[in-house]
């Protein structure tokens, strides 16, 4: 093991006190943070151990928040058909990630913790459950984590790959501990060129370019049909702000309050929908429109579906279908702040029209496709972001171009579910039997660092 290596390993293991007073913090608005602590450090309690066999490996996925869980729910799919006595082993870093891929588990399948990154918790995770083979979904890569599956022969994948320029930026600094994790993986299956080219940069080597899972979405008719029936009783078009982030929703209430003073009627034409991010906000943002002297109706509070008021607060999680079918068009969150950007193939998907602000960096070939198809728009602010929403809700014409735009661009690049799937395929069955059979003694005991 690499003197780096080792010393990171080291601040880890001393940062876990601070890990915990940062989990019991989040825990006071997120409970799940709370539940079963202590498998973030390799306890895993009464939990039986698993040990894979030929004929039924144990495929490991880490899916570490919500939007990385819905691209692995997607890949999933595809691994039950080409592997069907697959058992699942899901981890995640987050409360959200971790309640949306309860979905996901068949009897059988397990769920825990991402391991703490320190040497003693990757070898206690990977001894305890030994999993046949690796997918980290996205960005996620984690020194510790990759080396200890370099050491007990777990082949790593990393799936629907992305990089940006500024985490690029950072792997290059931290090249002594990034780049070897980088170059430990078995495949890496990017989702553009661009990615590609700095996946390669870091360290990587890339298999494939496939394009996003998120476009293999298969919409939930259910969700969209209970929708588009409330879209109709509303009486007017619904523009939503969607999946926004900390300090969007102040930018809003601000064009909103340019919009009536150039005129009440032109805010009046719409039903405004919020949809946050993130659900420990919920609250503050029903604070923060009422301040503002909006009335608020909660997705929580409806019964029979939404209730006469100002804003409609989308206060639910795993709905974004439903809101995508309640709504004409969608302001992109992250997008109105230096924040990245969110996914807008889920939107694209569902039929509605897309108005993103400059920050989709996150997220850039597949903004700019949109944008290029029609399926999307793009506006240098908030402010213009409102007028140009409001505008396309109110014009039937604009509004059914750009849907038939985004539901053809969403179908045009679909696929990559598939192709991942046979990839990751042909990476277990190069091991050994399917099987990580060969979990050699390592130099320091569970204990250390």
């Amino acid at each position: 093991m690499g003197l780096s290596l080792m010393l990171y390993g080291w601040v880890a293991r001393l940062a876990r006190p601070l890990v915990r007073r940062k989990l019991a913090r989040r825990a006071v608005q997120e409970p799940g943070y709370a539940q079963m602590v202590e498998q973030r450090f390799g306890d895993y309690g009464d939990l039986p151990r698993y040990r894979a066999v030929p004929e039924m490996p144990l495929v490991w996925i880490h899916a570490v928040s919500l939007g990385e869980t819905r691209a692995a729910a997607i890949l999933l799919r595809e691994l039950r058909l080409q592997i069907p006595a697959l058992r699942l082993l899901l981890t995640h870093g987050t409360a959200t990630g971790r309640e949306e891929g309860r979905k996901l588990l068949l009897p059988g399948d397990i769920q825990v913790w991402q391991p703490w990154d320190d040497r003693a918790s990757v070898n206690a995770f990977l001894r305890h459950f030994r999993p046949s083979i690796g997918i980290l979904m996205e960005t996620e890569m984690w020194p510790g984590l990759a080396a200890g599956c370099q050491r007990e022969h777990v082949p790593l994948v990393l799936a629907n790959a992305r990089l940006n320029e500024k985490s690029l930026r950072g792997a290059q600094r931290m090249a002594w501990l990034a780049r070897p994790a980088y170059q430990s993986l078995r495949s890496v299956i990017a989702q553009t060129e661009a990615d590609a080219a700095r996946l390669r940069a870091a360290g990587a080597e890339v298999t494939a370019v496939l394009g996003n899972l998120k476009f293999d979405v298969e919409p939930d008719a259910v969700q969209l049909a209970q929708g588009q029936a409330w879209h109709q009783a509303a009486g007017k078009p619904v523009v939503m702000l969607a999946s926004s982030r900390e300090g969007e929703e102040v930018l809003w209430l601000q064009a909103l309050a340019q919009l009536r003073s150039s005129g009440p009627e032109a805010a009046a034409k719409v039903q405004w929908l919020l949809v946050p991010r993130h659900p420990q906000r919920f609250d503050e943002i029903v604070q923060l429109l009422q301040r503002a002297g909006l009335q608020v109706s909660r997705r929580s509070q409806w019964q029979e579906g939404p209730q006469p008021a100002d804003v409609w607060l989308g206060d639910s999680m795993g709905e974004m279908q439903l809101y995508y079918g309640l709504a004409d068009v969608a302001m992109l969150g992250g997008s109105f702040a230096p924040l990245g950007g969110q996914n807008l193939i889920e939107a694209a998907a569902c039929g509605c029209p897309v108005v993103m602000g400059p920050h989709t960096f996150n997220f850039a070939q597949a903004a700019d496709s949109s944008v290029q198809a029609g399926a999307g728009l793009r506006v240098p602010g908030m402010d213009e972001g409102l007028q140009q929403a409001v505008a396309i809700a109110t014009d039937r014409a604009s509004h059914s171009r750009m849907r038939r735009a985004a539901l053809q661009f969403a179908q045009a690049h679909r696929g990559a579910a598939k192709a991942s799937a046979q990839l990751v395929a042909a990476v277990l069955e190069s091991t050994d039997g399917f099987v990580n059979s060969s979990f050699e003694a390592s130099l320091f005991d569970e204990d250390s660092a």
